[in-house]
């Protein structure tokens, strides 16, 4: 199951909305395994000129032909059994170019991203999802640096900071052969992340590049962040250009705890989604909702996309925010309302349940918490902790926690389902691929039978035991008889096993020393 619904589905609709019906559509699946989902292509999206369903295994590209020939596609689908990246740049002259790629790999797809972007047509939608998520989330920032020259910084925000790592890989890559990228939609689903965007050439727009990536500055401590964008845009009349900035932005120790801060970066500072075009796919997921199983979820999640902020990188969650001073958790829309009451933006986040996004700075969002922990129960901090200097920190300007009716959101009001529970047991990352022989045994049964099997192979059988005396009998504590006990209670019987093992190895030394001699 490595493609769920999301991804399936909302490749097509977007196409459609982009294109149809403007020009016939050719598409690339670069990494098609079974080819179902070219097949879907074929059968669900009107006017495609050609879909290139491709794979390096021989074995997956005569699969692949089976299923064209059994959904009756072979006038729009051609199977392909060729290396991706050596096809994309076979395809990247103009006229030869794909109007849709669409790269779902096992892992990461690093490698890809670079004949990708130059096989892709002017205005063209390259579809990526990436599965390393403990790579992009900053639990091996040294292999995600390596994989895409940035340093994702470990946090409460990680699942975006995946979205803005890729993004930025993406737009690196685009930039070294003067093109650049638009996201339209970007979501962090299940355990991957998969982000839609356009791509176009302008050198204008790739000198902008620098200024949409920024470094990024997070306390590990307080949890509080700051960004650093690499250039800063200059306008004079009608010229525009692009200056060094002028920073760090924050001092060596955070103003909050006084903790030194952990670097990151560079990480993709714009837009995730493209609010018109989401808004698009979701009324046409509206009006043809008998179309697909998972129509419910979808809704939720491009309706809670539509909602967030764009002019807001990352998201703070309220529970973490609280665990820090060891209080009470508040209401997540208590919060909301308590930012608004101060006058800065904010919404939720589809990365999180109980993330919030707001343009306000850490200080606002640290004397909301500061004030609520006035008003519930904290713990008394150790004298000269970072918790101390948090607490003593005045709270600037006093917030409201009465709840706002705006502070919820339209996706909740309509009862959508934002958040869905694992819909299966097992739910989750599998691992990689590979052939099995006839009757081969699946995952789960594989972990039944090997449940317990090293406990099993270090079991000792009583016989094993009873060689040992029995150390709470020879102090009169064992409450056991000599039967029940699986120590030896008989020191009689223990003597003369070590007299006859004694004489064993005394006769073995005796023959060693008559063999050599």
């Amino acid at each position: 199951c490595v493609c769920v619904c999301v991804c399936v589905f909302s490749v097509p609709q977007p196409v459609k909305i982009l294109f149809w019906p403007l020009q016939k559509l050719r598409i690339l699946e670069g990494l098609s395994a079974t080819g179902l989902r070219s097949v879907r292509y074929a059968r669900e999206i009107p006017n495609i000129k050609e879909i290139v369903a491709n794979d390096l295994s021989a074995d997956a590209a005569q699969l692949i032909q089976r299923n064209i020939d059994h959904n009756q596609c072979q006038d729009v689908v051609k199977s392909s059994c060729s290396d991706v990246g050596l096809l994309m740049y076979q395809n990247r002259e103009p006229g030869t170019h794909f109007d849709v790629v669409d790269l779902d790999p096992y892992g990461s797809p690093a490698s890809f991203l670079d004949p990708a972007v130059q096989s892709i047509a002017e205005g063209g939608l390259l579809c990526v999802t990436a599965t390393d998520n403990g790579v992009l989330c900053g639990s091996h920032f040294d292999a995600a640096y390596g994989k895409y020259g940035s340093v994702p910084v470990k946090g409460h925000f990680m699942h975006e900071m995946a979205l803005r790592v890729l993004l930025s890989c993406i737009q690196s890559n685009a930039n070294r052969h003067h093109r650049y990228i638009v996201p339209m939609l970007s979501l962090s689903i299940d355990f991957y992340v998969r982000v839609f965007v356009k791509v176009f050439t302008g050198k204008a727009k790739v000198k902008a590049a620098a200024s949409q990536a920024s470094m990024i500055y997070k306390c590990p401590h307080c949890l509080s962040f700051h960004l650093q964008p690499l250039a800063r845009k200059v306008q004079k009349g009608n010229s525009v250009s692009y200056a060094e900035v002028r920073g760090p932005v924050v001092s060596p120790n955070c103003d909050e705890c006084g903790t030194h801060y952990h670097i990151g970066g560079p990480i993709w500072n714009g837009p995730l989604h493209n609010v018109e075009f989401v808004k698009n796919v979701f009324d046409y997921l509206q009006k043809n909702k008998s179309n697909y199983n998972t129509a419910a979820r979808m809704e939720g999640m491009l309706a809670m996309a539509s909602e967030e902020l764009a002019d807001a990188p990352l998201y703070y969650v309220v529970n973490k925010l609280c665990g820090v001073l060891h209080t009470l958790t508040p209401n997540l829309f208590a919060v909301k309302s308590a930012l608004m009451s101060l006058g800065y933006d904010t919404s939720l986040t589809h990365c999180n349940a109980d993330g919030i996004k707001t343009n306000a700075p850490p200080s606002a969002v640290w004397d909301i918490i500061r004030t609520w922990a006035s008003m519930s129960h904290v713990r008394t901090p150790e004298p000269g902790s970072p918790n101390e200097k948090i607490l003593a920190k005045p709270v600037s300007k006093t917030p409201s926690f009465i709840l706002r009716d705006d502070a919820y959101p339209i996706s909740q009001r309509s009862g959508l389902l934002r958040f869905q529970t694992n819909p299966q047991r097992n739910w989750g990352p599998q691992s990689r691929a590979k052939r099995q022989r006839d009757g081969g045994e699946d995952l789960p049964s594989k972990r039944e039978r090997l449940q317990g099997r090293r406990k099993q192979e270090n079991k000792k059988d009583d016989a094993h035991y009873k060689r040992f005396p029995c150390k709470r009998h020879q102090q009169g504590l064992c409450f056991y008889s000599a039967d029940e006990c699986r120590y030896n209670h008989d020191q009689t019987e223990l003597k003369m096993q070590s007299t006859t093992k004694s004489h064993s190895d005394d006769s073995q030394a005796a023959e060693g020393s008559s063999h050599q001699s």
